[in-house]
């Protein structure tokens, strides 16, 4: 939510920027805090003019997607090789931080200041979405994936519900500063909350139940020991040799388009109807807020399907996937013609609200086509849909440059042509079983365990460690004689060990 919420900040101040056209004889943005008076009769807090060209302007819009491309298969190398719950935390860290520095570096003339933080914001943030891929693998039980990853990945919507309102609010009621700070400052503290409750995998808790542990490492099976890849045992030629994953790189880059459409330029278009800054904040948050809904729905409805085997999960994947899509696409031909600000709120906020079921297709399919790698794979499709975000905003504003009616249609006959091209090349050619290269040979995972034992043997050698008999050197054949756990039996005062389970149904009770 934070990390979505940053996003909305500079779309939401634009509004208060006055652009000039490029071919302008002096063409510049005047950045100011005029706006409507405060309902206390306040005056602006400041005004600041700052001269900066349409082309610098599109250019800070562009650099942080910049940054998130270059970094999406590195962010997947690191969450596979170091704690992906580290990896998540110190990125959205390092960005909040930096979005405390961008209202600083607008009181320097030029703009290459305030590009360089938000490309720098763009490389720690494009970790993110590998990382949580990286999480789910040690942490999602398979028939579980579709609802817990979408739980999870329905706070970027709800970064946006949150972020457009609060943005506008505070930009309205006090300057387009405010909105930098209070979410520079809200990363930071939910930095400090996610070092003391988040654990990489499950054994790391110190406080999860043993059925819960049992029945999660179970259903991974050995997929939660295999060896972490490396860029030499990666099969890279059958990533880009498979059609299952093309069909997820097209599906995001199709969804991503929209997306950062919608991130953009919504509150553009809104405002396009003359709509004050602070009521384009609530109207555009609400086609998210239905989003946010349908995401976390949409992924239970998925997994109860699979789990049912009323379905297989290659035709769960392609039927939201291609339905989500395929609904989002006709909302926008009707956006595209409407001519009221009712018809295109309604228009908007169904067609965003039908995008959500397709967070059940694409965006988890990672995870069922190749487990071991999803990180990788999620920082390589990830990668190509941040193209769209260099894309669009080029795009976009060369087809906007007049600001009239007709160039909105056709900003929305094009986003809804695009999403269609997705529904076919998705239906086609994804697939949501296991590839025959996911799982890396069996002599492959030997050779790497010797590799990491070694490693470890030799680093810990003549090292104290403390057990159950005292401090025992690991440096000399010296055996601990610390006991084995007890295997659970009845007990009673623990509800948990009571009697024993079926480990696929932890919630199961017994006869």
């Amino acid at each position: 939510m934070i990390s979505f919420g940053m996003r909305c900040n500079m779309s939401m101040a634009k509004l208060k920027f006055h652009i000039g056209s490029d071919d302008d004889v002096v063409s510049n943005i005047t950045m100011t805090t005029t706006h409507s008076p405060l309902p206390v009769g306040s005056t602006p807090i400041h005004e600041r003019p700052i001269n900066w060209s349409l082309g610098s302007f599109v250019a800070i819009e562009m650099s942080f997607f910049c940054g998130y491309l270059i970094t999406q298969v590195p962010g997947g190398f690191l969450a596979s090789m170091y704690p992906a719950n580290r990896v998540f935390g110190i990125a959205i860290a390092m960005s909040s931080f930096l979005n405390l520095l961008v209202p600083s570096a607008t009181e320097i003339e030029k703009s290459l200041y305030v590009i360089i933080i938000r490309m720098c914001q763009g490389l720690v943030e494009g970790v993110t979405y590998p990382a949580c891929h990286g999480i789910w693998r040690h942490w999602a039980p398979p028939l579980e994936r579709s609802r817990l990853a979408t739980i999870a990945l329905c706070g970027s919507y709800a970064g946006v519900v949150v972020g457009m309102p609060l943005s506008g609010t505070l930009i309205d009621w006090f300057s387009w500063e405010a909105p930098f700070y209070a979410y520079g400052v809200m990363g930071l503290i939910w930095y400090v909350f996610w070092l003391w409750l988040c654990f990489e995998k499950p054994s790391l808790h110190p406080t999860i139940s043993a059925r819960e542990l049992n029945y999660i490492e179970t259903s991974l099976g050995a997929a939660k020991n295999s060896a972490a890849p490396t860029i030499v045992n990666t099969p890279w030629k059958k990533f880009f040799t498979s059609m299952p994953v093309y069909a997820i790189i097209v599906a995001n880059f199709c969804r991503s388009w929209n997306f950062y459409l919608l991130v953009l330029f919504q509150a553009s278009y809104l405002h396009s109807f003359n709509f004050e800054v602070s009521a384009t904040g609530y109207i555009g948050a609400l086609p998210h807020l239905l989003m946010t809904i349908v995401v976390p729905l949409g992924g239970i409805l998925a997994d109860h399907i699979r789990k049912n085997g009323i379905l297989s999960t290659t035709n769960v994947r392609k039927i939201f996937n291609c339905g989500g899509f395929g609904m989002e696409a006709t909302f926008f031909l009707v956006l595209a013609h409407a001519r009221t600000p009712l018809t295109a709120t309604i228009a908007l906020t169904c067609g965003v609200a039908f995008s959500g079921f397709a967070i059940s297709g694409f965006n988890v399919n990672h995870l069922d086509i190749a487990p071991r790698y999803a990180s990788i794979l999620m920082g390589i499709s990830n990668g190509i849909g941040t193209i769209a975000g260099l894309l669009c905003p080029i795009a976009i504003n060369i087809i906007i440059r007049h600001k009239t009616r007709q160039s909105w249609s056709e900003v929305f006959i094009l986003a809804a042509v695009i999403h269609y091209i997705g529904v076919v090349f998705y239906g086609i050619f994804a697939s949501g079983e296991l590839q025959p290269w996911a799982e890396p040979k069996v002599e492959e995972d030997q050779q790497m365990d010797e590799v990491s034992n070694e490693k470890k043997r030799l680093s810990s050698y003549g090292s104290v460690e403390q057990s159950g008999n005292g401090l025992v050197n690991k440096g000399f054949d010296v055996k601990s004689t610390v006991p084995e756990p007890a295997p659970p039996t009845e007990n009673p005062t623990n509800p948990f060990l009571a009697k024993p389970t079926n480990p696929t149904n932890p919630f199961a009770s017994a006869e």
